[in-house]
C-alpha cells in the first residue's frame, strides 16, 4: 500500500509536469525546454560521476537549475489551475466508479459468404478512467488494451478460461495494474516500467527504475489452461497475485 502512494505521487507529479511544459512552451519560445533539458543532463552526468567532486557540483547544479525553471514556470502560469483541476477530478472519479464493459457479439459475412464472428472486445481504450473486467460471470476473450491515465483491474475468476494459452496485453501510461489469476492456472509476466513496483505471486520489487522483466510459473509449459500476461507503463505498480 505504501509503495502504491508513493508511485501514485510520482504519477502526479509527471502529469503535473507535462502540463506545465506544454503550457510554457505554447505561451513562450520554447527556450524554458533548453534549460530543463541542460539541468536535466547535469543531474544525470552528476550521478554517474557522483563518488567525483565535478559529479557532486554537476549534481548540485542540475537540482537547483530544474528547481528554479520549474518554480518559474509555475509562478507565471496560473492559467493551468482550470485544466489541471479538471483532470485531477476525472482521475479521481475513475478510483470511485469505474465502468463495467460486457461484451457486444453480432456474426458478419465476408466476400465469398465465409462466415466471421466479430465481437466487441471485453474493455475499451479510455483515455482517463479504471478500464476492468465485470464483477459479474462473463465470456472469455483476450484482452488487449491500452490507456492514458487510470487503473486497470482483470480479474480472471470471473470467466471460463479456454485449453491453450489466453493473452492479456495492457499498456498504460500512469496508472496501476492489478490482475487477478485463479490457482490452478499457470501464468507467464513480461513487464516492462519506466518507474514504479512489481508484485507477481510471492515475488515483489518494490523499486524498479527503466527494467524489463520475465516470470514464468513452473509448470506454464505443460499446463493446459495457462495465461500470457504483457504489460508496460511509464509510472505505476503491477501487481498479480491467486484468488
Amino acid at each position: 500500500m505504501i509503495n502504491r502512494m508513493k508511485t501514485d505521487g510520482i504519477s502526479w507529479i509527471i502529469l503535473v509536469g507535462i502540463l506545465l511544459i506544454v503550457l510554457e512552451v505554447s505561451f513562450y519560445d520554447g527556450g524554458v525546454l533548453f534549460f530543463l533539458f541542460f539541468a536535466a543532463f547535469c543531474i544525470y552526468a552528476g550521478k554517474k560521476r557522483h563518488s567525483s567532486t565535478l559529479g557532486k557540483i554537476l549534481l548540485w547544479f542540475g537540482i537547483i537549475s530544474l528547481t528554479i525553471n520549474v518554480l518559474n514556470t509555475v509562478a507565471f502560469k496560473f492559467l493551468i489551475f482550470g485544466l489541471l483541476i479538471f483532470i485531477i477530478l476525472k482521475f479521481a472519479d475513475s478510483k470511485k466508479h469505474p465502468k463495467y464493459l460486457v461484451p457486444d457479439i453480432k456474426e458478419t459475412l465476408t466476400q465469398g459468404d465465409e462466415p466471421l464472428l466479430m465481437k466487441k472486445s471485453l474493455i475499451q481504450n479510455i483515455w482517463f478512467g479504471t478500464k476492468r473486467t465485470p464483477e459479474q460471470v462473463y465470456e472469455w476473450n483476450d484482452i488487449n488494451i491500452q490507456g492514458g491515465v487510470g487503473d486497470s483491474v482483470i480479474d480472471l475468476s470471473n470467466t471460463v478460461l479456454p485449453k491453450g494459452t489466453s493473452v492479456v496485453s495492457i499498456r498504460n501510461s500512469i496508472g496501476n495494474i492489478e490482475i487477478l489469476v485463479p490457482y490452478d492456472v499457470e501464468i507467464s509476466v513480461h513487464h516492462s516500467i519506466m518507474v514504479g513496483s512489481i508484485e507477481i505471486l510471492e515475488q515483489a520489487e518494490p523499486k524498479a527504475l527503466n527494467k524489463s522483466l520475465y516470470y514464468q510459473t513452473p509448470g506454464y509449459e505443460a499446463a493446459t489452461q495457462r495465461v500470457k500476461i504483457i504489460t508496460s507503463m511509464l509510472v505505476g505498480d503491477l501487481e498479480v497475485k491467486r484468488i
